[in-house]
């Protein structure tokens, strides 16, 4: 293509202007460089193109340098050295899948996965061909104790998003390591930031950027991030095989929410670990499953192994109180909202029924699990309380 000619046609002008970035212009954004099409100055450098080189472009699905900005200071922030966007933290971990795993390989699933995880799992087991089992998080290195001859994959979840459980990931991966099995972390409940994975021997993580990276309540998008080349190649065809791709203009808020992240991060954990403190002190409340307290299974691991805790966190309800009323309590809260994720400024609860949804669960209460925002913890802690008078009773 050449530059714009003043003796074209208007229209022609219009639709290929001579466009000239101005010497001197700096600012603490990063530009938005939205694109479909990538336009190569000539034949000779298309053609030389490697399509898993993360330095060159190719097709605006692929990467611009608006996502590769932040695929690159994800990678950063979790320790890694490559990442992948994906339109959602469930994408991400279908990407693994599609990426890690073929048809006759046998996947290890933990009872505390993340549910769609676990659907995600069982759909391709009854439709695909792989086998899938689940573990108890707190196996430890007596994962050995499960592995196949076709186990491809182990799926860690620290902790377990509803159920908290923190299993003890450095045992699982030396075993994983030792068979030259992948495994695979679903590490949005650090951020990034509380838990290291690649210290920890784990091969591939997962974030739902929708949570804290976005911060915001208001975008999708998820991450695949690795400290190894091949793996990360591999990960990249599937998502290009799928026509996987993600806005721009959602990396460009991603980007802006980041150095937030931390102070935010930091923020949540306090009053969580907070409210988790008083609750422990309640009458309605049979246990607290904060991974802080030592009351939460794997606390020993937690508390060896993570630098610090996010605004998530689960209680379970004195069994003399039926779902029904916990329904009430949850629906009475004024600053909690009902609804599912997390990793925004506004609290949420949320009622599970556990016992339907995996099996070997010891509590009988109603579990509700509680997200912390950013709200003041005072009024947080006193909206529980109210809402505990009015509907329990108490």
């Amino acid at each position: 293509m050449t530059a714009s000619n003043p003796k074209r046609a208007l229209q022609t002008r219009i639709v290929q202007p001579d466009d000239v970035i101005p010497d001197g212009f700096r600012s603490f954004v990063p530009p938005v460089a939205r694109a479909s099409t990538v336009v190569f100055p000539d034949l000779a450098t298309m053609r030389a193109l490697v399509w898993h080189n993360d330095n060159q472009w190719r097709y605006g699905l692929h990467a611009t340098p608006t996502s590769l900005a932040l695929a690159q200071r994800l990678a950063e922030i979790e320790g890694g050295t490559h990442a992948l966007l994906q339109p959602s933290g469930l994408a991400s971990i279908t990407n693994v899948y599609f990426g890690v795993v073929k048809a006759g390989d046998d996947v290890l699933i933990p009872h505390n996965v993340y549910s769609p995880n676990a659907d995600l799992g069982n759909w391709l087991a009854k439709d695909f061909g792989i086998s899938v089992r689940f573990y108890d998080p707190l196996v430890g290195a007596g994962i050995a104790d499960l592995i196949q001859p076709n186990t491809r994959l182990i799926w860690i979840e620290a902790p377990g998003s509803v159920t908290m459980e923190v299993p003890d990931v450095s045992a699982i991966t030396s075993v994983a390591r030792a068979r030259g099995i992948v495994t695979a972390i679903d590490n949005t409940y650090s951020a990034g930031l509380a838990f290291k994975p690649f210290e920890h021997g784990v091969d591939i993580s997962v974030q739902a950027l929708t949570k804290y990276q976005s911060g915001g309540s208001d975008v999708l998008m998820g991450a695949t991030i690795t400290a190894n080349a091949e793996l990360h190649a591999q990960l990249k065809l599937a998502r290009m095989r799928c026509g996987i791709g993600v806005s721009v203009d959602d990396c460009s808020l991603v980007l802006r929410s980041l150095p937030s992240l931390q102070v935010r991060f930091d923020a949540h954990g306090k009053s969580a670990l907070a409210l988790a403190q008083w609750l422990k002190t309640r009458p309605e409340i049979a246990t607290v499953l904060h991974p802080q307290l030592p009351d939460c299974p794997g606390h020993a691991s937690f508390m060896r192994d993570f630098t610090g805790a996010g605004g998530l966190f689960s209680v379970v309800f004195d069994e003399r109180y039926d779902s029904a009323q916990i329904d009430r309590f949850v629906e009475a809260l004024e600053l909690f909202a009902i609804g599912w994720s997390w990793g925004g400024a506004c609290s949420l609860a949320m009622p599970y029924d556990v016992a339907s949804m995996r099996t070997n669960w010891p509590h009988r209460g109603t579990l509700v699990r509680f997200y912390v925002g950013l709200e003041d913890e005072a009024d947080l802690r006193a909206d529980i309380e109210r809402a505990m008078q009015t509907t329990l009773g108490s």
